[in-house]
């Protein structure tokens, strides 16, 4: 059974204000971010216990405490590489030309994923879908409702209330124009360019 941790984010605290603050930061990773790992641990050890034990009657419980937990360990991860101090600037090289490829171009792209973060209850994400070979916005409710079966994130942005309130109050669209002033594509490319190897 594995034993899932937190990772450090890639940066300090303050490093992405004005656009996000310290104190976001520090409440988002720290303890929002923790308590899915902690949820996700839990579920596994209920999982083995309950095998273990021959007793069934809180599996289906554990088994969507998995999903729901184990899904917002993975797209916080996501989320944190998406951004850096350094970022900003659009997509260059292969996924910039896939961008264009398969939204026409960077602005429809931009402009449907920024539709998607407006309406999602949860995420907004940039996949790449291994069954169609193309990129694709999804809306994704909570941690782990609307995604699409054999998709691979690419790039993640978390709309939840607690990552934006504190700064922007309930004007999400600030909070969405701000993701844009500190997004890194280094991260997504690199998962684009993994994911293509593998279904291409």
């Amino acid at each position: 059974m594995s034993d899932h941790e937190l990772p450090p984010l890639p940066y300090d605290y303050d490093a992405l204000e004005p656009h996000i603050s310290e104190q976001v930061l520090t409440w988002h990773h720290d303890t929002h971010h923790q308590g899915y790992v902690n949820g996700w641990n839990s579920a596994e050890e209920t999982l083995a216990e309950n095998r273990e034990e021959g007793d069934y009657s809180s599996t289906a419980s554990a088994l969507g405490n998995v999903t729901h937990n184990g899904s917002g360990h993975i797209l916080h991860d996501l989320f944190w590489q998406s951004m850096s101090p350094e970022g900003g600037e659009e997509p260059t090289g292969d996924l910039a030309d896939r961008i264009e490829a398969d939204f026409g171009s960077y602005d429809a792209w931009k402009g449907e994923f920024e539709a998607a973060a407006s309406a999602a209850g949860g995420w907004a994400l940039l996949v790449y879908d291994s069954f169609s070979n193309q990129l694709r916005n999804v809306a994704v409710d909570k941690h782990d409702q609307g995604a699409l079966w054999g998709s691979h994130p690419v790039l993640a942005l978390d709309v939840w209330e607690h990552s934006y309130y504190h700064d922007y109050g309930p004007a999400r669209g600030d909070f969405i124009d701000a993701f844009f002033e500190v997004v890194d594509w280094e991260e997504p490319a690199d998962r684009y360019e993994q994911a293509v190897e593998l279904f291409e």
